[in-house]
C-alpha cells in the first residue's frame, strides 16, 4: 500500500474539484457544440464564418497557452485599457471559474465537430417524412432530430469527456487545488514525488475505466430497439 504520509486528504480533496471542473466543463462544452453546431450548418455566410473561426482558431492553439491567456493575460488588458481611460480598478479572476471556462471553450471546439457530424448521420428522409406527418419545424427537431444526433454523437462526447478529465490537470498553472495541483504540493513537501504523481496517474486510470463501463451502458440504452445490420 502507498504510503500518502497523510497527505492523502489532500488528493481527495483534488480529486472532488478535478471531477467538478471535468463536469461543468463537458456542460459548457455541449452547450457551445451545440451552437457551434448550428453555425456550420447554418444557411447564414456570417454564422458559418463565426462558427468556423471558432473551431479553427482554439484547434489550434495550445490548450495551456489558451488558460495563461484567459487567467493571467485578459486581466492585465482589461486593467490597462481601463488605464489608458483614466480608471484604476483591479481585476481577478476566479481560478475555479477561470478554468471551467477555458477547458469548456476548448472542448466546445471539439464537439462542434461531434455534433456537425451527428447532425449529417441523420438520414434526411426522416425529417422529410416528419414535416409530411405534418410536424412544424420545432416538433422535428425535438421528437426526430436531437434523439438521434444525441445516440450518434453519444461515443465522440465519450471520447471527449475522456480527453477533457485528462486536460483539467492544466489548471494546475492557475494554481487552483486540484488533482496535480495537491499532488504537487504533497510530493514537495514530503519529497516524495513517485508516490503521489504515480498516485495520481492511478486515479486518472480509475476515473477513464469507470467513465469506459458508463459510456458502454450509456451507448447501449441508446441503442435499444435498433436492428445490426
Amino acid at each position: 500500500m502507498l504510503d500518502l504520509k497523510g497527505y492523502g486528504w489532500m488528493l481527495w480533496e483534488g480529486l472532488q474539484v478535478t471531477l467538478l471542473v471535468g463536469v461543468f466543463s463537458l456542460g459548457v462544452a455541449v452547450v457551445l457544440g451545440l451552437l457551434g453546431s448550428w453555425g456550420k450548418l447554418s444557411s447564414s455566410p456570417v454564422a458559418r464564418a463565426v462558427a468556423g473561426t471558432y473551431t479553427t482558431v482554439i484547434r489550434g492553439v495550445p490548450e495551456l497557452l489558451l488558460i495563461l491567456i484567459v487567467y493571467y493575460g485578459t486581466p492585465t488588458l482589461i486593467q490597462n485599457i481601463a488605464e489608458s481611460l483614466g480608471h484604476d480598478i483591479t481585476l481577478d479572476i476566479n481560478p475555479f471559474v477561470a478554468g471551467i471556462a477555458t477547458i469548456g471553450f476548448i472542448y466546445g471546439a471539439f464537439a462542434t465537430e461531434v455534433f456537425r457530424g451527428a447532425v449529417l448521420a441523420v438520414p434526411k428522409g426522416q425529417l422529410e417524412a416528419a414535416h409530411a406527418y405534418g410536424m412544424n419545424r420545432a416538433q422535428v427537431v425535438r421528437r426526430v432530430l436531437l434523439p438521434q444526433v444525441m445516440r450518434f454523437a453519444l461515443p465522440g462526447l465519450g471520447n471527449l469527456w475522456m480527453v477533457l478529465i485528462k486536460a483539467t490537470a492544466l489548471i494546475s498553472v492557475i494554481g487552483l487545488p486540484e488533482l496535480v495541483r495537491n499532488a504537487q504540493i504533497a510530493a514537495g513537501s514530503t519529497r516524495a514525488p513517485f508516490t503521489f504523481f504515480f498516485t495520481v496517474a492511478l486515479i486518472f486510470l480509475g476515473i477513464t475505466a469507470v467513465s469506459m463501463l458508463v459510456l458502454q451502458r450509456m451507448e447501449k440504452w441508446s441503442n435499444r430497439g435498433i436492428g445490426k445490420a
